[in-house]
């Protein structure tokens, strides 16, 4: 199932959720306040491919065992992660092992049942490696502090001609030079997610792309304004060897949810989202992104704090 009907019943299965709380919903955008969904409560149906090191830590802790250097290692792990730096990256402090310790027994409460699961909103401002339910996502780079992270206000949706099954490997190399041409996020055609690089580096996916010739969407807004410096990328895996191949069912249902948690993110509204045929005409064969950014908008997700 592709095309239109698999992104109409996206939208329709989002739009189901979000009537749990029509009120909110009603005044989201003119207020500020998230919608509350049923995605807004988390609870893992299944190891993720990328566990938190602090969720590891924890687990490790509560069993005891506080002196043994497989914890003294995680710990530092656990440390690095809230940082937004890779494993063995770095030094550790003594206060980001203060940060640490203290995340580690929030957590270690939250898996007691003496704390409530974070709120998807809550969820999408952490720093480490944040993991919502339905999203199976990757940190290559774990994430910071979103405050100090770099000031984006659009996200660019791409689609690569590069094959199924590659998507890991595009994302590290993207890793391995973070300010090549490239993007920050990756989707593989299974709908693993890749995070690439740090949120404060900038890659040139937007590099040269810029126009105004009203050919998609009126671009006197994007004119100058949509550009690398502040649009954060990502790009989808699979439209090879026939460029016009739309993305899959398991892409769709993941951007349905990894969109909203860059928006939460970042303060991203739903009209700041743009394929990137709509800001700088690449194939005449197919319009590259659309069919994605425009399954974004029609989800209406507002951020709590929109800028």
């Amino acid at each position: 199932m592709r095309g239109p009907v698999l992104l109409t019943i996206v939208v329709a299965s989002f739009s189901a959720l979000r009537a749990t709380s029509a009120l909110a919903e009603e005044a989201a955008c003119a207020t500020g306040t998230a919608p509350i969904t049923a995605t807004s409560q988390p609870i893992a149906k299944h190891e993720p491919s990328d566990v938190p090191r602090v969720q590891l830590a924890a687990r490790l802790a509560a069993t005891g065992t506080t002196a043994t250097d497989v914890l003294k290692r995680m710990r530092e792990s656990a440390a690095r992660e809230l940082a937004g730096r890779p494993d063995g990256i770095g030094d550790v402090s003594a206060g980001e092992l203060r940060n640490a310790d203290d995340a580690i027994a929030r957590q270690i409460r939250i898996d007691q049942g003496m704390l409530p699961p974070l709120s998807f909103t809550a969820l999408a401002k952490l720093p480490g490696r944040p993991q919502i339910e339905g999203l199976d996502i990757i940190y290559l780079n774990p994430l910071g502090d979103p405050a100090r992270a770099n000031a984006w206000r659009n996200i660019i949706v791409h689609q690569t001609e590069g094959p199924p099954g590659s998507a890991r490997r595009e994302a590290a190399d993207q890793f391995a030079h973070p300010t090549k041409r490239g993007v920050t996020l990756w989707v593989e055609t299974d709908g693993t997610v890749y995070w690439s690089v740090a949120e404060n580096v900038i890659p040139t996916h937007g590099e040269g792309g810029d126009r105004n010739d009203n050919k998609y969407i009126n671009n006197t807004k994007t004119y100058h304004a949509v550009i690398k410096t502040n649009s954060i990328g990502v790009e989808f895996i699979g439209n090879y060897p026939d460029v016009a191949e739309p993305v899959t069912a398991e892409q769709v249902r993941s951007w349905s949810l990894l969109a909203p948690f860059l928006q939460e993110r970042y303060g991203i509204t739903p009209d700041h989202i743009y394929a990137h045929n709509w800001i700088d005409f690449k194939d005449q064969r197919y319009c590259e992104g659309c069919e994605l950014a425009t399954l974004a908008r029609k989800l209406g997700y507002c951020p709590s704090k929109a800028p």
